[in-house]
């Protein structure tokens, strides 16, 4: 039970969503081992996968029912990414849509929450892409440099964004860009305006899309935008107001991954601990081995402990309370507690871990991601030594 000022808030503490999780468990086994592999071979999109949890409804469970939806809380749409890691599959390639939608839900117009959200919850179009990091600022998303100036009837978009996943498999993009000089503004955070660009009507008339290679099958890219000319009706919300509307999209997003990490580290548990029960060297199972065993019982403790956390920023958000430090502290935990997992694993297989058939490799190599994305370890440190700990703020 978490005590707040607004009054008491209860927390789950065991597994729920069973009937979510074991349907998603029967579409994933669909999809085993060597569909990834071949697809992380030539870098491709998994589009079937993505069908099949779209014709099912799962990408769809928190726009609401008014608009096609299902209209679940964050945590039901935790266990559909924590089934998918869980099971060895990833759902990298799809989970942007249940925090993007976001901000057309809660900022958008009516007007464009009828013509998107029903459309986005059956699948006839994606929303996939989200326009924020730049090649020169990175994190520092106040400084960004893409400019979207009015001009009649339009804005003339020009600037360049990196690491801007799944552009080339979506419909639209989610889109930050500043429509006030940084100069020009008191706060550095004003003078941004949060876009849903048209992808199908911006790519060759003013927008161009690269692909990155990249250590993981992430379908990642760079966008250029010169003299991209976009509709008045494409801002969400207040000019100038988007990277409010960004930041109240972030907790979901980090709560989110947070589920993806803690399947992670439940798969690499779960892989690590069979094998070293199975596998016997010098007569014994290797499990025996207290430099075998050790290493796991570590990474389980630490999985409890994170999913202890995710469940309580679930809750907070649920609540409609505040829960920006319980949702940074979620990723961070998870995240660490799904590579130290993943590290495990790879010394229990040995050898084996780097096999592709076995799967290991692959995916410690995607877990390793979430060190780093959507927002760095070291970042979240200085969100907590400054907003938690009321340290002065280091950068």
């Amino acid at each position: 039970m978490d005590q707040s000022a607004n009054g008491p808030l209860s927390m789950v503490i065991e597994e729920d969503w069973s009937e979510i999780r074991e349907a998603v468990e029967r579409i994933c086994m669909q999809y085993p081992n060597d569909y990834w592999n071949e697809l992380d071979a030539a870098s491709e999109y998994p589009t079937a996968f993505v069908n099949a949890l779209t014709e099912a409804g799962y990408l769809a469970v928190l726009i609401p029912e008014e608009f096609g939806g299902t209209g679940l809380p964050i945590s039901a749409a935790g266990a559909v990414l924590e089934t998918i890691h869980a099971a060895g599959c990833n759902a990298a390639a799809c989970h942007a849509q249940m925090y993007t939608m976001g901000t057309v839900l809660r900022h958008g117009s009516e007007a464009q929450k009828q013509r998107y959200l029903p459309k986005i919850a059956t699948g006839e179009l994606r929303l996939q892409a989200f326009g924020v990091t730049e090649p020169t600022t990175g994190t520092d998303t106040t400084q960004l440099k893409t400019r979207a100036v009015r001009d009649g009837n339009q804005y003339v978009v020009n600037g360049q964004k990196v690491w801007t996943s799944r552009a080339l498999q979506s419909d639209l993009m989610l889109l930050l860009a500043r429509t006030t000089p940084a100069d020009e503004v008191k706060k550095r955070s004003d003078g941004i305006s949060v876009f849903l660009v048209d992808l199908r009507e911006a790519v060759g008339n003013g927008l161009e899309i690269r692909k990155l290679d990249a250590a993981i099958n992430h379908n990642t890219t760079e966008v250029f935008m010169d003299d991209l000319k976009i509709p008045p009706e494409s801002l969400i919300g207040e000019e100038g107001k988007g990277f409010k509307y960004i930041l109240d999209g972030m907790n979901a997003e980090r709560i989110l991954i947070s589920y993806e990490s803690l399947g992670d580290a439940k798969y690499f548990i779960r892989r690590a601990t069979e094998y070293a029960n199975e596998r016997v060297v010098f007569g014994a199972p290797i499990g025996k081995n207290q430099g075998v065993q050790f290493p796991l019982a570590r990474a389980y403790a630490e999985m409890q402990a994170a999913e202890l956390m995710i469940h309580k920023a679930a809750a907070l958000f649920e609540g409609g309370q505040h829960c920006g430090a319980e949702a940074n502290m979620a990723k961070l935990l998870a995240s660490e507690a799904a590579w130290h997992a993943a590290e495990a694993c790879m010394q229990t297989f040995g050898g084996f871990a780097f096999a592709r058939e076995y799967g290991i490799e692959r995916k410690w190599r995607e877990t390793r991601l979430y060190q780093t994305a959507p927002i760095s370890t070291n970042m979240i440190l200085a969100y907590i030594g400054q907003h938690v700990l009321g340290m002065p703020r280091s950068y």
